[in-house]
């Protein structure tokens, strides 16, 4: 099966991760903090430390991934702003530089909606520039079993292209 990165893996991404390890795919799954990597590991989902706002150590994350989850609809702080911008754009124009098939984005959250509009006109420009499968996912996260089923075919969308 095909190896997924999370990119916020967080309690959602630790619940998706999960349930992708189900399906019988690898998740490697990345904190910004050492708390986070062992809340991770605690799942049995690989942890690596890595920032979304330092591309350079999401990208050396890379190796052997077929997907690449973006999981920021409920990143707080000033942050959020270039997640769903530039930081969100720069990542999926170096996807195509890499082995990674496809990307998963999360289009619904606590994020101000004009971001999460954004984020998701960044992926389906990217998906018809590249050529490259990126699914939006916008089911409220609130609504976690549905999120959850949403996040799984997304990224199950994506291999199958």
């Amino acid at each position: 099966m095909a190896r997924v990165l999370i990119v916020g893996c967080g309690c959602r991404g630790r619940s998706l991760g999960a349930a992708l390890q189900e399906d019988g795919h690898h998740v490697r799954g990345t904190s910004r903090t050492t708390k986070g990597r062992a809340a991770i590991e605690s799942e049995g989902i690989e942890a690596v430390q890595a920032d979304p706002d330092r591309l350079g150590t999401l990208l050396a994350q890379l190796a052997d991934v077929s997907a690449v989850c973006w999981l920021m609809g409920t990143a707080e702080g000033d942050g959020a702003l270039a997640l769903h911008g530039p930081r969100w754009q720069s990542m999926v124009e170096r996807l195509v530089d890499t082995p990674v098939r496809g990307a998963v984005y999360e289009g619904a959250g606590s994020v101000a909606p004009a971001l999460l509009e954004e984020g998701a006109a960044t992926a389906r420009e990217a998906a018809r520039t590249f050529r490259m499968p990126i699914e939006v996912v916008e089911v409220d996260p609130a609504d976690h079993p549905a999120w959850l089923s949403a996040g799984r075919a997304a990224v199950e969308t994506v291999l199958s292209r």
